[in-house]
This record gives C-alpha cells, sequence and structure tokens, in this order.
C-alpha cells in the first residue's frame, strides 16, 4: 500500500476523508452519513486544498472550517514531501491543534502518515491478509520484522510447527540460537495486534494451522445463534468480539447500534461483555451483530407517525445533503440543503443539539428512510 499524502489535480487518486463517518454502503442511513461536516479536533485527518507555499510555510484552504497551516517543527518533518508540492494539490494531514497559530488550524503530515499506517494495520487484522517479510532480527523470546516502515514482533509461540524452535528442557540459548537461523528468511505473516499508541506491532506465522483450526470451531455455530462474547478490540469500523478461545467476530458499525454511531471506541471498551448474534457464517469468518437482539424503533414509528405529520426533532449532524433530526433514539430523518439559501443559513438556522419543529415529507419506515420540512422562521447566515 503506498500511502498517498499529496495529491496532483491531475491525478484524481483517493485520499483519506475529512472526519468520516464509517456506514455499510447498503445500511439505510448511508446516504444521510457519507461525510460529515462538523469542525475537526485534534487528531483528525482532515483534507484541503494548498492555497500557497511562503518562508517555511504551507497553507491550506479547508472549507467550511477556514485555513490550515504546516510550519515549523511539522514543515521540516515533512520538507522531502513538500519539495514536491504545489498551489491547487490537495493534502491530507492530521490535525494538531484546531485553534492553532494567528487562528490557523495547525497540521501535521508525519502523523497523518503514521495515522494512516495503523488504520491500514487494523484492516489488515480484519481481512486477515498475509505479508511476505523478512526477519531483521532475533532475541530469546521471538523474531523482529518491518511492516511498512514500523517494526513489529513475531513470538516464537507463533510460529509454525516448521519453525518452531524444539529444544530440550527449554533451553533459553539454544531457542535463541535456533532463532537466529531465521535470520534474513522471509516468513509469510499476518498482523495479530495493532496498538498505535504503544507503537506495538505483533506478527503470527501460524496462518494455515489457525486457519485449520479456526474453521473447525465455525462449523459449530450457525446463522441466528445467539452467544455471549467478549470484546476483544474496538477499531473504526466496529468491534472484534471472542465468542469462544481461538475464534473471534467482527461486528460491523452498522451493526452496533440502530442509531449512527460515530466511533466504536465511546460505546465499547476491551473486556466489555456482550451478547451477539450471528448473522453471516462465510469463508470462514463468523459475522455479528449487537443491534439485531435490539427492538428495532422503526416498527414501533411505522405506528406513531405518517406522512405529513408535525412533529419535533434534534439536530445531531450536518452532512452534505443537509442535517440529520433524531426524531427518536434509532430514527432520524434528513432536512435537505435545498430547503436552504446556503449551508451557512442551514448551520444558522438548525444549530446542532437544539429542537426544532418539521412537518414528514416522506416517511418509509421499512426501508427505514424519513426526510423532514423544517417550519420553523429562518436565520439569515451572518456575514
Amino acid at each position: 500500500m503506498a500511502l498517498l499524502v499529496i495529491n496532483s489535480m491531475d491525478e484524481k487518486k483517493a485520499a483519506i476523508p475529512v472526519a468520516t463517518l464509517t456506514v455499510d454502503p447498503g445500511h439505510p442511513m448511508a446516504a444521510f452519513a457519507d461525510r460529515i461536516e462538523t469542525p475537526p479536533k485534534a487528531g483528525d485527518l482532515v483534507e484541503g486544498t494548498i492555497i500557497a507555499l511562503v518562508r517555511g510555510r504551507l497553507y491550506v484552504d479547508l472549507p467550511p472550517f477556514g485555513s490550515g497551516i504546516i510550519y515549523g517543527r511539522e514543515y521540516l518533518n515533512a520538507a522531502d514531501v513538500l519539495r514536491k508540492a504545489n498551489p491547487g494539490d490537495t493534502i491530507t494531514a492530521k490535525v494538531v491543534d484546531p485553534s492553532g497559530k494567528d487562528g490557523y488550524i495547525e497540521l501535521s503530515l508525519k502523523e497523518a502518515r503514521q495515522a494512516a499506517i495503523w488504520s491500514e494495520a487494523e484492516q489488515a487484522i480484519a481481512s486477515q491478509a498475509i505479508y511476505n517479510l523478512e526477519v531483521e532480527e532475533a532475541n530469546k523470546g521471538g523474531l523482529i520484522l518491518s511492516w511498512q516502515g514500523i517494526k513489529g514482533f513475531l513470538p516464537a509461540s507463533q510460529l509454525n510447527k516448521d519453525h518452531y524452535p524444539r529444544v530440550p528442557e527449554g533451553d533459553k540459548e539454544k531457542i535463541f540460537g535456533e532463532l537466529m537461523k531465521l535470520t534474513g528468511k522471509t516468513l509469510a505473516v499476518r498482523i495479530i495486534t495493532a496498538d498505535p499508541k504503544e507503537a506495538k506491532l505483533i506478527f503470527s506465522e501460524r496462518v494455515g494451522e489457525e486457519e485449520a483450526e479456526k474453521a473447525n470451531l465455525v462449523d459449530k455455530y450457525q446463522v441466528g445463534d445467539v452467544v455471549d462474547g467478549e470484546v476483544t478490540g474496538a477499531v473504526d469500523f466496529g468491534v472484534f468480539v471472542k465468542v469462544e478461545q481461538g475464534l473471534e467476530g467482527l461486528v460491523h458499525i452498522s451493526e452496533l447500534d440502530w442509531g449512527l454511531v460515530e466511533d466504536p471506541r465511546v460505546l465499547f471498551k476491551v473486556g466489555d461483555a456482550v451478547r451477539v448474534k450471528v448473522i453471516e457464517i462465510k469463508d470462514g469468518k463468523i459475522s455479528l451483530s449487537i443491534k439485531a437482539l435490539k427492538e428495532n424503533p422503526w416498527k414501533t414509528a411505522a405506528e406513531k407517525y405518517k406522512k405529513g405529520m408535525e412533529i419535533s426533532g434534534v439536530i445531531i449532524k450536518y452532512n452534505k445533503h443537509g442535517a440529520l433530526a433524531s426524531i427518536e433514539e434509532g430514527v432520524a430523518g434528513l432536512v435537505h440543503m435545498s430547503e436552504f439559501a446556503s449551508p451557512a443559513e442551514l448551520r444558522e438556522t438548525l444549530e446542532l443539539g437544539k429542537s426544532y419543529p418539521f412537518a414528514i415529507k416522506l416517511f418509509e419506515p421499512k426501508d427505514q428512510r424519513m426526510t423532514l420540512a423544517y417550519t420553523g422562521p429562518k436565520k439569515a447566515a451572518k456575514k
């Protein structure tokens, strides 16, 4: 994976999205949540257009939030990349300080690259991607390998049967000698742990063995089974749940709750006990759902609401289509941008967290779709 940090205008390459809310494309609320336009905070990845490079400073246009700046140490850290940058190029960076120098949003290219690499590592764990990596070093506990410039550890216990050091009485010096013989060899491994906070990357070579063991475990389950499990990891796209020793399943972000979920880490922590439902078994992998065990709020909503009814709703999100208003827990409708003269007028009129009157324009509870018309007074956007 070649990380793209600066994209030429001639090469319309994909870049990391701004404060993206991850929602499965097939999810009924995907149309409302494909891009959330909330002010960036420290740690967010943002995308903008280079305005100018002046005396060791790079300025970036970040509509509608203002301008960003890369300067000082952050500029020096990315100097090799920035030499190739030109006004008009698209750039992806990480927010260091949303209220930085002279009102600019302070940005970092180096940290954006690191964040993207760790995000890819999480994706690699979910997809169980296999990499052929060379053993760089050995110690008494295992081997050192590098992936995307990050050094990782392959414990001796995660070596396959052919490479596992079988030493009488577990002599540590002899184990170290056997591990040293693997230095310079290329091993087929996959990532099993990725912790950006501790910069910890753990590999396993037991790919074929673990897959066979896992297949036997998966065969015990059927779609529809309800089981108790333990959260073993929370990432951008969902949470991993251990249903028994040696078998984990993914609860995709779209299956966590009936309401929109921005960050699974807010709802679930490692070690949490959860009850899940098996919703798919495919290619030796098990997919789980937490929301499937909760009552679908759209079913009861179908009995309470009708097209043309006047209701109140709380603004919970802005997106490129308009604003999302929550009618009740798990039931939300879109207030379309076309009702307002500009995005600024919409935000000025409908503030996040506040309740407003609406009329239901479209109501299709089976498809979990609702559009709303704002019926209150409008405010002119401040100039």
